[in-house]
């Protein structure tokens, strides 16, 4: 079987159910198949395949037709031209959350700050500051120990590790030193919305990184709380939030002697992210 007619298959059983991308997806799964970039397989089109490489692809295009995202089956995402390690561990980086991390840059450009990401994730926040802010350096933390690992890996790759480090730890722990900037991207959606999330996000991604209890704000809250302790005077707190939460989450800020100074918002011009200050000891 050839290539073209390999992909118009794909894309077939990934339209029957439904998936939206379905031609796109099966370029790209079997790009991964071939190791060749899509635009490689696509002028390639009369080459033919061995039955390995088609029973490779079949499998990719049985996950797929489960709705299991084309991120944990490539078991990379691209984030800040970057290319990150993700799995079912991990939340898959998402492109909003790019515009946090250029409006951090333009604030901390040539400055010397202490960093803290907390729910690190895939570390793909905290590597994408310290690749950008050469002078400063940074901790993440994750309850997760699988999570742990997989940051680690992305800073390896990302030839960061002399700048950064990784605990499996909780934001409720005992900290030994405050920092000059927390970023945290923490779970917001209320958890009886949860299970009208997309399939792709319901099934499969960590239902820990986006349970925000039942007002979608606890940790939202309890993350602001824990800056207020462990952040320097004048110190960040950069924290996303979810559709429709700004003003709760205003007031919680500024009830904690948190002043805003950036609100950030996503491609839909929906504020999904506050950059404030700690004003008072």
């Amino acid at each position: 079987m050839k290539i073209l007619q390999l992909i118009n298959l794909g894309s077939k059983k990934l339209a029957y159910k439904n998936i939206l991308s379905h031609k796109l997806d099966s370029e790209i799964l079997l790009s991964k198949i071939l190791k060749k970039k899509r635009e490689e397989i696509i002028l390639g089109s009369n080459q033919k395949l061995n039955k390995k490489q088609i029973n490779q692809y079949n499998e990719l295009i049985y996950r797929r037709s489960l709705n299991e995202p084309i991120a944990y089956i490539l078991e990379q995402k691209e984030f800040w031209s970057k290319i990150f390690y993700v799995n079912r561990f991990t939340l898959i980086p998402r492109p909003e959350t790019e515009l946090m991390i250029y409006e951090l840059i333009k604030i901390f450009k040539d400055k010397r700050v202490q960093i803290l990401d907390i729910g690190t994730g895939s570390g793909c926040i905290l590597i994408s500051l310290l690749a950008e802010l050469k002078n400063c350096s940074g901790d993440g933390i994750d309850i997760s120990p699988n999570t742990i690992k997989t940051a680690k890996i992305n800073a390896k790759v990302h030839n960061i590790c002399n700048k950064i480090k990784f605990y499996k730890k909780s934001f409720n722990d005992h900290f030994t030193k405050k920092y000059d900037l927390i970023v945290s991207n923490p779970p917001y959606i209320k958890r009886v919305e949860l299970k009208n999330l997309d399939n792709d996000i319901k099934h499969f991604e960590p239902k820990i990184a986006l349970d925000g209890g039942n007002d979608g704000l606890d940790l939202i809250k309890k993350v602001i709380y824990k800056a207020k302790d462990i952040l320097k005077l004048n110190g960040k707190l950069a924290i996303e939030i979810g559709n429709k939460q700004h003003l709760k989450v205003s007031k919680i800020l500024i009830n904690n002697d948190f002043k805003i100074i950036r609100a950030i918002k996503d491609y839909k011009n929906n504020i999904r992210c506050f950059i404030s200050q700690k004003i008072k000891q």
